[in-house]
């Protein structure tokens, strides 16, 4: 509906907005409550960007929220800046510049330590905003005499002075921001932003930076907090230095997670439930202090019994009602059926939809190899797990790599990928030494593994997982393009729909991913790495906890896909690797232990000594 309808979120919002303050006040709001929603919801708004669609939990916005409005502040009171609007939005650049400077800290850690860095920073902030810039700040008794805003139109003069008056300057302000946020994540970043909150390492493992998105959300949080701290300002008539406490950063988080995370709308709707009960605990039950309290307990019963917030639930109720939730059956595999077989060789026939249209062939005379490693060796302390590898594989080849248990096969991958870093040894690829570059550049670079444990973007659906993918091969590892549709760039559809065909997903475009079956799973593993477009692929043990139905659907997946493009295969699977690989070589003990045909592979000696016990292969 959304596609047909462009702009019916937009327009839809603006209705609320016009009726709101109509509305409102019938269900006991006061004027000056909804003005300060709309201010809470500008401020949300950012933080759901963050929080919400790049899964980035910052304790620290107070920091920006205060750092914009005080700016903004002293401008207009002690500056004697006459347009408000310019210092609004002044103060926006500093707090987006101050979040910047806290990012490049703040995003060396991941997970708690990463939240724990941004209460630190938040109350670094409060410390200096009390002490050493006091006289800018105005410390414990902050900036008082925040004009209010006018609007010069030549033959009159409106001047937002009122509560009413400052509503439709609040409400405009926040439509303006909502319309940009909408614009933001329906654009290629903003795709690139779930991918990350889901799955970050798969996120940089098929071509994105995903340090610099990050970065990217961290900014445009701290610059929405920072035109909401000049918004209070002007709606108060003083900044206060409140804004800079921790319990600023707490309310934002709870009133987020009340109205529902990842919705955008979110916030806005925490906000109006937070606030409406903080003035009827205080005002109607006369409950003083312990409004928290109440106020908190309250919080918890949503956040258990409405873990998506009051949005999310709200449409979960709504889905269950129309009959398309609440189904307890397991979902059902959709087999690779004889017409899915065509369609992918089909596929791997035609010509690709990038840059590398022409491969040579495994066994050309004076093929170069496109992978190589020299002498390559992990050690772990005392432990080694490679030692003096050497190996290489030709263009358009098919090499498996077998060993038994604790032969290296996953450290030498992983270190084939740049996922680990050699202790000794280098690695090139088309001639190039890749040792040391991070998996996202080798990506870039075409280069790209699958994973054994399904590393997929398990809340988005098959279609904007293999759309990920693509992006990162036809935009690069890094593009800042905000307010660009995903359908303007050059190819992806075309890209999508190559990678679907050619692991017999088009059926299920739409589907998302929780709902799919293991195999359906393990082939889309195999079609994030495909929709990169690769000049070498790597499968890191495709046939793990199949079926033999699975496996057998597997083999002939790889056989289809495997013409024209080189790959390399380490599995447990022997008859599987077989029947697909053109040479084998075989680890034992964190060495190269033999190289050669399956046939050769099959009768070694030494193989059968080292990976069979012994025992003469059937």
């Amino acid at each position: 509906m959304l596609r047909q309808r462009p702009f019916l979120v937009e327009a839809l919002t603006a209705a609320g907005l016009i009726a709101a303050p109509f509305v409102l006040p019938h269900l006991g709001f006061t004027p000056t409550t909804i003005n300060r929603i709309l201010v809470w919801g500008v401020f949300g708004i950012g933080f759901d960007i963050l929080f919400g669609f790049t899964g980035l939990l910052s304790f620290g916005q107070s920091a920006f929220f205060g750092t914009g409005g005080m700016v903004a502040a002293y401008l207009l009171t002690i500056a004697n800046f006459p347009h408000v609007v310019t210092s609004l939005i002044i103060g926006m650049l500093v707090a987006g510049v101050v979040g910047y400077l806290v990012g490049l800290i703040a995003l060396r850690r991941t997970g708690i330590y990463f939240a724990m860095i941004t209460v630190a920073i938040a109350e670094v902030f409060f410390f200096v905003e009390f002490n050493p810039l006091a006289a800018y700040t105005g410390g414990e008794n902050g900036l008082p005499g925040v004009p209010t805003p006018s609007l010069d139109l030549g033959f009159t003069t409106f001047h937002f002075d009122s509560d009413t008056s400052l509503y439709a300057f609040l409400a405009f302000w926040y439509f303006i921001g909502m319309v940009i946020a909408l614009r933001i994540v329906r654009s290629p970043v903003g795709a690139v932003l779930r991918a990350i909150r889901d799955n970050p390492l798969r996120a940089s493992a098929v071509g994105h930076n995903i340090h610099g998105y990050k970065l990217t959300a961290f900014v445009i949080a701290a610059a929405y907090a920072g035109f909401a701290g000049g918004l209070l300002g002007v709606m108060q008539g003083f900044m206060p230095p409140d804004a800079f406490m921790f319990d600023t950063s707490g309310q934002l988080v709870m009133q987020t997670a009340i109205g529902g995370a990842g919705t955008l709308f979110g916030p806005l709707v925490g906000a109006t439930v937070w606030l409406y009960l903080s003035d009827f605990l205080q005002t109607t039950l006369h409950l003083g202090a312990a409004w928290k309290l109440v106020l908190g307990i309250v919080f918890v019963l949503l956040v258990c019994f409405l873990r998506r917030g009051l949005i999310g639930g709200t449409a979960d109720l709504l889905a269950a009602a129309l009959g398309r939730a609440g189904k307890t059956a397991e979902p059902t595999e959709k087999a690779l059926t004889a017409q899915d077989e065509r369609k992918a060789a089909a596929a791997a026939d035609a010509v690709e939809p990038s840059h590398h249209a022409t491969r040579a062939r495994a066994g050309e005379r004076g093929a170069a190899p496109i992978l190589e490693a020299r002498g390559l060796t992990k050690r772990y302390g005392g432990l080694v797990a490679n030692s003096d590898i050497t190996f290489s594989v030709l263009p358009g080849e098919l090499r498996g790599i077998i060993g038994p248990n604790g032969a290296g096969k996953t450290t030498f991958f992983k270190m084939l990928t740049c996922e680990i870093p050699p202790t000794a040894g280098r690695i090139l690829f088309e001639g190039r030494d890749i040792t040391g570059m991070t998996v996202t550049d080798v990506c870039q670079l075409g280069l790209t593994k699958s994973y054994q444990i399904n590393q997929l973007f398990n809340r988005l659906t098959v279609r904007e997982n293999l759309t990920v993918a693509a992006l990162a091969e036809l935009r690069g590892k890094f593009k800042l393009d905000l307010f660009a549709s995903p359908e303007k760039v050059s190819r992806l559809d075309e890209h999508v729909q190559y990678a679907l065909a050619l692991v017999g997903l088009s059926e299920r475009v739409d589907t998302p991913v929780a709902q799919l079956a293991y195999g359906e799973k393990r082939r889309l593993e195999i079609g994030l790495a495909l929709a990169t477009n690769p000049k070498l692929l790597l499968l890191d043990e495709p046939f793990a906890g199949m079926s033999p139905r699975e496996r057998t659907e597997t083999v002939q997946l790889l056989k289809s896909i495997r013409r024209g493009r080189t790959m390399v295969i380490v599995d447990h699977d022997m008859d599987a690797i077989f029947q697909l690989a053109e040479r084998i070589t075989v680890l034992h003990e964190g060495r190269v232990l033999v190289e050669g045909t399956p046939e050769e592979i099959k009768s070694n000696a030494a193989v059968q000594e080292a990976y069979l016990g012994g025992v003469q292969a059937a």
